[in-house]
């Protein structure tokens, strides 16, 4: 009798999903997801697509070498920028969409954010400093390091998340695209030498202030947003309140980025170059993936009930991602790459079956469990995990280097993105019973 029931609920939830596309494609709301897909998928092209045009040059001219010199930079910064955005990215994200008929609202939340973001980095930039100083593997680093910082600026300077939030993403794509497609030009005409990768960081952040400035205007003059002089106690309530989707952003660094680090610190660069080459692309699908879900997350922050035909436009994409990548990856590196990167396309068969987990994490985690506001939850899940992925990654990348990186990034996200999908699960069952 299983067999039968189990057939009847598959063509019930066929039957629903069906109806959810429908209902969707003919409403307002469907047409405006749809809308800003299209658009958050140009951005994405736009910070995704040049830099594939630049890899192939950058790889002749400044080598695996200079590649994770780069890499490395990126994985320490990144922890300053985790710290900058502090989780608003979702927190204010989802308050702006339930609050976007409020202008005075609207205002308050996005001051607020932008005074504590501003706050948050320059106390950033002191401890950088400081650890660029005196920390003696970072003080040989410490040019590249700082000149990949101006990246945090840069990211404040443009709020996605405020044209997320408003569901507005076409003010704001068209500029990006023309200011990236510079700065990309600007890779091929100054960076000529393998000294040169320097500038790479450099011109990055040139395109997000360039477009910041824009998105200033835009988000000031259109929707008439007023920033408010900065209030000490709101900006504070403002970081408290985000302070459980922080540390769930923050905690996968101690796997993630801090592998990076850890195989700087026993490769060399040429380890971390190898890691950096073949996680491109798994990096590459993964910004595709989280356009589908940042944007969903307005839209089912206002209407959770359309969450089963997110999951399987996310979960389908997800494995397409994984399927293509593990098999083309030695055309993939072999195309991109000189041939001193062919050891990276192990690293890139590894990564890929991380893109399901990362699907899975997406899916229950940022899109349902913050959504529903089980923050506390995920963080603790999130926690957990990133300190079992940070030992793991020492004895694993001591004995196996880049190979030993990539498993414990791919493992770690294993783990977590099975364990949020199954609490998840857990508080959606409790939901039906009521």
């Amino acid at each position: 009798m299983a067999a039968p029931r189990n057939i009847s609920k598959n063509i019930k939830m066929i039957s629903k999903l069906k109806e959810v596309r429908s209902s969707l494609s003919k409403s307002k709301d469907g047409k405006t997801l749809a809308s800003n897909f299209g658009y958050m998928m140009l951005l994405q092209i736009a910070g995704y697509l040049f830099p594939l045009i630049t890899i192939p040059y950058l790889a002749r001219v400044i080598g695996v070498d200079g590649f994770g010199k780069i890499a490395f930079a990126a994985a320490i910064v990144l922890w300053f920028q985790t710290i900058s955005d502090w989780g608003f990215n979702y927190t204010a994200t989802r308050d702006v969409a339930q609050n976007r008929d409020n202008p005075e609202k609207v205002s308050e939340i996005f001051s607020n954010v932008l005074w504590a973001r501003i706050l948050l980095m320059f106390l950033s930039l002191i401890v950088l400093l400081a650890a660029t100083t005196f920390i003696p593997l970072l003080k040989e680093n410490q040019l590249i390091i700082m000149l990949t910082f101006l990246l945090v600026p840069g990211h404040i300077m443009f709020p996605e998340w405020f044209f997320q939030a408003v569901e507005k993403m076409k003010f704001i794509t068209v500029f990006s695209l023309v200011s990236k497609a510079i700065f990309t030009a600007m890779v091929f005409i100054f960076i000529t030498d393998k000294e040169d990768f320097i500038l790479q960081p450099i011109f990055m952040s040139l395109g997000f202030i360039v477009c910041g400035l824009v998105a200033m205007y835009l988000i000031v003059v259109k929707w008439g947003v007023k920033i408010q002089a900065p209030n000490w106690e709101a900006i504070t309530t403002t970081i408290k309140n985000s302070t459980d989707v922080f540390i769930n952003n923050l905690m996968p660094n101690l796997y993630n980025s801090f592998s990076t680090v850890l195989l700087g610190a026993f490769g060399g660069s040429l380890s971390t170059g190898l890691l950096d080459a073949g996680r491109k692309f798994v990096e590459i699908s993964q910004s595709f993936l989280m356009v589908i879900a940042k944007v969903f997350f307005p839209f089912l922050s206002r209407k959770i009930s359309a969450h089963n035909i997110y999951t399987w436009l996310h979960l389908t994409t997800a494995f397409l991602f994984f399927v293509i990548l593990y098999s083309l990856a030695p055309f993939i590196i072999k195309v991109f790459f000189t041939p001193e990167f062919e050891p990276a396309i192990l690293v890139l068969q590894i990564m890929s079956l991380s893109i399901i987990f990362i699907s899975l994490s997406n899916i229950y985690g940022t899109n349902y469990m913050i959504v529903k506001g089980y923050e506390k939850s995920l963080r603790n899940i999130t926690m957990i995990t990133s300190i079992l992925g940070f030992f793991v990654a020492l004895p694993l990348i001591y004995n196996f280097d880049y190979i030993g990186a990539a498993v414990t990034i791919t493992l770690t996200r294993a783990i977590l993105g099975l364990t949020i999908a199954y609490k998840a699960m857990s508080i959606k069952k409790s939901y039906e019973k009521i």
